[in-house]
């Protein structure tokens, strides 16, 4: 199993801080679509990934107990 962590607006959407998903296998590619389609999130592909808080490519391939945050662009002034 792995904890996928949640920030700023995707947190809202998807109504918790964190999840535990079975994404052992998938690349972070798979996993932002499939958590896309199940809790409608918008504009994944502008949404940096994290994996046991390192930088991840939307390529690399998760392991099983790996940490996922998915953070997204955040704006200030």
């Amino acid at each position: 199993m792995n904890k996928v962590l949640f920030f700023a607006h995707l947190r809202d959407v998807v109504g918790e801080e964190s999840l535990m998903v079975e994404a052992s296998g998938k690349t972070v590619a798979e996993l932002k679509a499939e958590l896309a389609g199940k809790y409608d999130l918008p504009r994944l592909e502008t949404v940096m990934t994290a994996i046991n808080e390192e930088f991840a490519s939307n390529d690399e391939v998760i392991q099983d107990g790996d940490e996922i945050a998915l953070i997204p662009p955040v704006s200030g002034g």
